[in-house]
């Protein structure tokens, strides 16, 4: 029985272009006590690839993760099987604001420790404590409240293109170095003030608050469905968009315009700009904020080392990459030297 993909990415993409039919990009999360994540896993692989389901979804005792792409047509039986299992029905499902087709090519199932890594190692923690969930209206009105403490739970490359008026950005790389950091800038207000978090879809503030109300905060609330849900509310009920930029997304978009504020720079020329790139050279991949111009300057690279490596053939290219590990210092996010306007 097939349980893992057969196609390239490149050859997903003609089918998906020959089909010439609409698909939705799509993302849920549920923290959930699963038994045999591998069992279920296979089960998701069996059913979702029959659907054409394409995307990357992380599977641990602790729950579901999962972005993915489905065929417009699909999407009744998709949601239909995800109904059939028992903590997954009416699960919310976050629909992108800007679809777009081929914004997942492979159907990638894969079983984890956690669907959120955190650090941490403490049985007493009950990720399923969470905090007060919040949507849009309610979240507005929180946050222009005195009394509130607004904290973004991404990374520093997410919030830098776009974030929440008047909130905190931790400065980290992982959400797990968020979590300590937060705790001891906020240690003096865990009973006097409303500590409020958001994040993309509302996975990891939902992990956050279970960890803060575990760590003595007396008022925790979230955002419901993350930045994404809050966008479609604000939309759908006309309210007052507080959210600056881009909302950071995990499919090779890097991003969805939320309002017209450009918050960021280009890190190689410094001109105001908010779209992310990876580098052209592919041992390097860096993930960096780059201007048109800029991009045609550098070949779409980070530096003019890499420019130089990116125009050999691509069987030199794949010579010097030979022997040497794909790191996650490889393949880090918007830190490098090379980058003079990274903030």
């Amino acid at each position: 029985m097939q349980l893992y993909n057969t196609l390239s990415a490149k050859e997903r993409a003609r089918l998906i272009e020959e089909a010439g039919q609409d698909r939705l990009t799509i993302s849920f999360y549920k923290y959930a006590h699963i038994g045999n994540p591998q069992l279920f896993r296979n089960h998701l692989f069996i059913h979702w690839n029959e659907l054409g389901v394409l995307g990357r979804i992380y599977v641990a005792y602790e729950g579901i993760n999962a972005q993915l792409s489905v065929p417009a047509e699909n999407f009744e039986a998709f949601k239909t099987h995800l109904d059939s299992i028992s903590f997954l029905e009416n699960v919310r499902l976050n629909i992108a604001i800007e679809q777009d087709n081929k914004s997942f090519l492979k159907l990638k199932v894969k079983v984890r420790n956690k669907i959120v890594a955190d650090g941490l190692n403490d049985s007493t923690f009950d990720v399923t404590n969470k905090g007060v969930h919040v949507d849009a209206e309610q979240f507005n009105a929180l946050i222009e409240d005195p009394d509130t403490i607004l904290v973004d739970m991404r990374n520093h490359y997410e919030s830098e293109i776009g974030h929440f008026k008047n909130a905190i950005t931790p400065d980290v790389d992982t959400f797990r170095d968020s979590l300590d950091i937060i705790e001891k800038d906020l240690a003096d207000h865990k009973e006097d003030k409303k500590l409020v978090m958001y994040c993309t879809g509302g996975i990891r503030c939902e992990k956050a608050s279970a960890y803060y109300k575990h760590k003595g905060f007396k008022n925790v609330y979230q955002l419901e469905g993350g930045i994404i849900e809050y966008t479609r509310q604000v939309q759908k009920k006309d309210l007052e968009n507080k959210f600056l930029g881009k909302n950071f997304v995990f499919d090779h978009r890097r991003g969805e315009r939320i309002s017209e504020d450009v918050i960021s720079n280009c890190h190689q020329c410094g001109k105001s700009c908010d779209t992310h790139v990876n580098c052209a050279n592919e041992a390097c991949h860096l993930l960096f904020i780059q201007c048109e111009e800029c991009s045609e300057k550098m070949n779409s690279c980070c530096s003019t080392e890499c420019q130089e490596i990116a125009a050999l053939p691509f069987e030199e290219q794949k010579r010097l990459r030979k022997g040497k590990h794909a790191s996650n210092k490889i393949f880090k996010k918007g830190r490098s030297e090379v980058l003079k306007y990274k903030r």
